[in-house]
């Protein structure tokens, strides 16, 4: 294609994504909205790793193992998701078929706590962990790359904020609706399967709304290639753009501090305790700080890149994990979960979002898939060393290991990974500057 029809074909297609856009803004929005409704009642750190406790009777090397069962599902597919529809003109087809198998892997896991023993329960709970991140890894890089095609790079901050603000309120509501009137003060098997029913309907509603979007051809897709041919392509990809490597070790070594999550409530339950009210209201405080701080996120974001936002969560994660070795009781404790939430929810939504912003169109779906391999095998790694830690040292070491990671991986990105907002401006098709 020449230079001429190349330029007026990216000039058709930004103006499609123009004409598309509120439409496809708010049924983001929606999606968004009641998807990490759900999805974080599943993901927060308190009812699953307490839930798992319960059915393992105890055991901190149990919470660990089966929540890296979910991070390894989630190595092993972005790969291949990536080569599955990085030479489609549309990609949502395939992201409805992954994302109904991501939602029956929730029902599938309260139904194993509503219909089988506790010890096989948990083995239950285990494997279907394991596929739930198997398409999870794959539905990170659909839909990521979808935002990407019909969201502009400059109003991505702005909507990823006002989604997780709402999704946050929303969840916030529901957590502690399901720590008062599901677990109770003696929170059962049962109590915890059915939360887990209301996330299950909760995000399937949420994937109803991406039937509203009108999702561009893009005006040159990258023809069909063989697994094992792209594979083998990545070395070279990888060396062509050192930033975007750096990016993705310095963001795999900050990931190795999710390993202290799940153990955070059950290191503060050994001073407070874990009834159903406890477990409310932290994770309330939870996901409210993310749902208040994605607008102070998306707004940094928006004015000086994700690449600050990333640094600044990492930083927050940082302070938020030592002062919860030096709180006791419920205010104290619920301070600290406000941090971490903020925290969490300004790692999740900067480091998605920074991936965005390396390469050009035709090679994204390849970087997102290698920036999500690279984070989960950290995060299959980190649950079990941090369950073997906390089962050996106990929960202090977990939390200081957790810290050296974060700064590792704080200080590489600050160091070493430019800001690549100023190089896809001129990449970007959507981008105003672009524009005639």
């Amino acid at each position: 294609m020449a230079d001429s029809e190349r330029e007026s074909a990216e000039r058709t297609y930004a103006a499609m994504v123009d004409t598309h856009l509120t439409r496809n803004y708010l049924a983001h929005l929606g999606h968004g909205l009641l998807g990490q409704t759900g999805f974080r009642l599943l993901n927060a750190p308190t009812f699953l790793p307490a839930y798992i406790l319960l059915l393992s009777g105890g055991s901190n090397i149990a919470v660990g193992a089966v929540l890296s069962l979910q991070a390894l599902g989630m190595v092993l597919t972005p790969m291949v998701s990536a080569n599955l529809i990085e030479h489609r003109p549309r990609v949502l087809p395939v992201g409805f078929t992954t994302g109904a198998a991501m939602r029956l892997m929730i029902l599938c896991i309260a139904a194993a706590g509503l219909l089988l023993p506790p010890n096989i329960a948990l083995w239950a709970i285990g494997l279907f962990m394991f596929g739930f991140g198997l398409f999870m890894g794959m539905q990170g890089v659909i839909f990521n790359f979808l935002m990407s095609k019909v969201i502009p790079v400059s109003k991505r901050g702005r909507l990823t904020g006002l989604r997780n603000f709402l999704a946050g309120i929303t969840a916030a509501a529901v957590a502690w609706a399901a720590g008062e009137f599901l677990l109770g003060e003696t929170p059962s098997v049962a109590g915890y399967s059915w939360t887990f029913v209301l996330a299950f309907v909760l995000t399937s509603i949420g994937l109803s709304m991406l039937l509203f979007v009108r999702e561009p051809e893009p005006p040159n897709l990258r023809a069909r290639t063989r697994l094992i041919r792209r594979l083998g392509e990545i070395p070279t990809l990888l060396r062509q753009d050192r930033a975007f490597t750096t990016y993705v070790i310095a963001r795999a070594l900050a990931t190795m501090g999710r390993m202290a999550a799940p153990f955070y409530i059950l290191f503060a339950g050994m001073s407070i305790g874990l009834t159903g009210q406890v477990l409310g209201i932290l994770t309330m405080a939870f996901t409210l700080a993310g749902t208040f701080s994605n607008l102070a996120w998306g707004a940094l974001a928006d004015r000086h890149g994700f690449r600050l936002a990333l640094q600044a969560s990492i930083g927050l994660w940082i302070v938020a994990t030592l002062a919860l070795l030096a709180s006791s009781g419920l205010l104290a404790t619920t301070l600290v979960f406000i941090g971490i939430g903020a925290a969490f929810q300004g790692f999740q939504q900067s480091a998605m979002n920074l991936t965005l912003e390396f390469g050009e169109r035709d090679e994204l779906p390849m970087r997102i898939a290698l920036a999500n391999t690279a984070s989960e095998v950290a995060g299959t790694v980190g649950p079990l060393l941090g369950g073997l830690l906390a089962a050996i040292l106990g929960y202090p070491a977990v939390f200081a290991t957790s810290i050296a990671f974060l700064g590792i991986g704080g200080w590489m990105l600050h160091r070493y990974v430019p800001e690549p907002r100023y190089r896809i401006v001129s990449l970007d098709p959507m981008d105003p500057s672009r524009r005639p």
